[in-house]
């Protein structure tokens, strides 16, 4: 397949004045806006159209927008004119902010008064360590004004004892606290939590650092019974109360998803399924902790009643000997996590996923090898989502190839999403994926090393991807590696329409590349570029684009401190973040207009620069 290369007729687009359009809390961060009127609108289509929604009272139009889950629609519909945003917004009971410092937490509060449920993005995935993303102001906030607050849920923010005790003390019927890669509290906290929070359904540690102090937690949820449906501590790296743990699992009727961490013996497990065999997703415990003899029939009869088993996940340290203990639930299990098993041998491995006939999400290390996925994919027909991770993180080598990608889009035509690192790719197959997976919504290829070529023709991967964007309509997330030219940027901006994240590095020849994407990708919300040649005039010309965007990450590339400063002069509702760790620039000194920048992050804000910056952040 060759695509055509011609110039890209990219026509600037005029963007409205109309700054609440704009706003950082429209459309990305699921927050304020405000109604507009159509750019020259004629007064009487104005006037009719008003009279037409007379026909809807506020009632109706309440219930019409119950029935709209997604933030994006209710944006949407808020835009639609002033009664209906008048309405949406005080009938809008869940908020989603994408990035914690796009707005104050108390615009949020005062623009949506009746709010029960709230959910915050915080630092970005690339920044150091010290950043910033305190939950504090955000916790004060629902304090002050959203005293109906049942769930809460934080990501990648600073979360510390203090504020959980805030939190606990403060909603007593909270019900649900997720808390996504969160850093800065102890089972101290969640102790309080557990102690004050007695209507509690589902409490979320997902990847979060804790610190240890003691086990003491598990036994503080409210007596004689709960009211948990969901427990996830698999993140916790210290010792658990196991009397205490399985004490509350018998406590819990309603326990419907339990996540486990490494430390809880096998025996332990064994006997919390026996107690809960109706658990509908499980990550279990170790599988060299406890008596491992007598746990090992028990193991097996309790998954044989496990009949309602969907999710599992774990195997931390399980051997190839366990696999046939697990071999019960195979035949109901719709998602699959071995991502952490990497002890299983691969040929154990794949007899114990060809068993399962019903799975729609797979992940699993590379060393399931090439031929692995080969079987795979002649049994997993329903497989919707794989992901493939290197067993060893550090080497520059994996087991599978450009083969095992092209045999599982070959035999699971339903496959939606891929992570998928690997030795090797070729354009040849990227083609055949995108003719067999037309219905991509998230491609991530990872080729270890960065700069690898066509393993066949040594030519770049641009008409690869370039057949990826172009089959694949709703593709929302991408992520390219291997040798790559300004072409493939091009085919981006030609092709990715609904292109939403775009994640990029080591490619590139000159600005031309950035400035196709920004151009040509009207619906992009996050760009991430590092180690890739695109200096000021890529970072200017995107100007434009930058007032509808979420945010855009550089980090080892050509921008310099004259071009933020230019950014930053013609655009006032975004926060530039220069990264220094040296010491902080000032801003009025043009000696070092022309020294790089080693990392750069932009982001629309209505709340201005932030207060809590750190000393190696300048601010623009």
């Amino acid at each position: 397949m060759s695509i055509p290369l011609f110039p890209l007729p990219f026509a600037t687009r005029q963007q409205k004045k109309n700054p609440h359009l704009h706003s950082p809390l429209a459309g990305a961060t699921a927050t304020l806006s405000t109604p507009c009127l159509a750019a020259g609108e004629c007064p009487c289509v104005r006037r009719r159209r008003r009279r037409h929604m007379v026909f809807f009272p506020e009632e109706v139009v309440e219930h019409i927008l119950g029935f709209l889950a997604s933030h994006r629609d209710r944006n949407a519909v808020s835009l639609v004119c002033r009664e209906w945003y008048r309405v949406e917004r005080l009938s809008r009971r869940s908020v989603l902010v994408r990035n914690c410092y796009a707005a104050r937490p108390e615009r949020v509060h005062a623009r949506f008064p009746g709010l029960r449920s709230l959910s915050v993005k915080g630092r970005p995935r690339f920044v150091p360590a010290g950043w910033g993303a305190a939950a504090r102001p955000w916790v004060a906030a629902c304090v002050a004004a959203c005293p109906g607050l049942e769930e809460l849920r934080l990501k990648r923010m600073v979360v510390t004892d203090g504020c959980l005790k805030l939190l606990a003390c403060s909603f007593p019927n909270l019900k649900s606290l997720v808390l996504v890669g969160c850093q800065g509290f102890s089972t101290d906290g969640l102790a309080t939590v557990a102690t004050n929070c007695r209507f509690m359904k589902e409490l979320d540690l997902q990847e979060s650092l804790v610190e240890d102090r003691d086990s003491r937690w598990l036994g503080c949820f409210p007596k004689p019974s709960t009211l948990l449906e969901s427990l996830n501590f698999s993140c916790l790296t210290g010792e658990v109360n196991s009397p205490a743990l399985e004490i509350l699992v018998a406590r819990s009727p309603n326990l419907r998803s339990l996540r486990l961490n490494r430390s809880v013996p096998l025996d332990v497990l064994a006997r919390i399924l026996c107690r809960r065999p109706r658990l509908v997703d499980l990550c279990t415990g170790s599988f060299v902790r406890g008596n491992i003899v007598g746990a090992y029939a028990g193991l097996f009869n309790s998954f044989q009643h496990c009949s309602l088993l969907k999710s599992l996940s774990g195997f931390w340290d399980a051997t190839s000997l366990f696999i046939p203990v697990i071999a019960p639930v195979c035949k109901n299990l719709t998602c699959l996590n071995l991502s952490s098993a990497p002890m299983v041998r691969s040929a154990y491995l794949i007899e114990f996923i060809c068993q399962c006939k019903k799975l729609q999400q797979l992940w699993v290390l590379d060393h399931i090898g090439d031929e692995g996925l080969k079987i795979v994919a002649s049994s997993c027909i329903q497989l919707q989502e794989l992901r493939v991770f290197p067993a060893n993180a550090n080497a520059r080598a994996s087991t599978v190839t450009e083969e095992g990608l092209v045999a599982i889009s070959a035999g699971c035509n339903k496959l939606q999403s891929v992570l998928y690192f690997c030795q090797r790719m070729t354009n040849s197959a990227l083609i055949t994926v995108a003719k067999n997976c037309p219905r991509f919504t998230s491609f991530r290829l990872c080729v270890l090393d960065p700069g690898s070529a066509d393993a066949v023709t040594g030519q770049p991967l641009d008409e690869g991807y370039g057949a990826i964007v172009q089959s694949c309509k709703g593709l929302r997330r991408l992520c390219l590696s291997g040798l790559l030219t300004d072409t493939v940027f091009l085919y981006i901006g030609m092709y990715a329409e609904r292109l939403e994240m775009l994640s990029v590095a080591f490619a590139g020849d000159t600005d031309d590349g950035m400035t196709y994407v920004l151009n040509g990708c009207k619906n992009l919300k996050k760009l991430e570029i590092r180690d890739s040649p695109f200096g000021d005039s890529a970072l200017l010309a995107g100007m434009h684009q930058y007032e509808a965007m979420r945010s855009l990450w550089l980090s080892s590339c050509n921008v310099t401190l004259g071009g933020c400063k230019s950014l930053a002069a013609s655009m006032a509702n975004l926060n530039i973040e220069v990264m220094n760790r040296a010491a902080s620039i000032n801003e009025a000194d043009n000696a070092n207009d022309a020294k790089k920048v080693k990392k750069l992050y932009i982001y629309r804000t209505v709340a201005g620069p932030r207060g809590d910056a750190p000393e190696f952040i300048s601010t623009f």
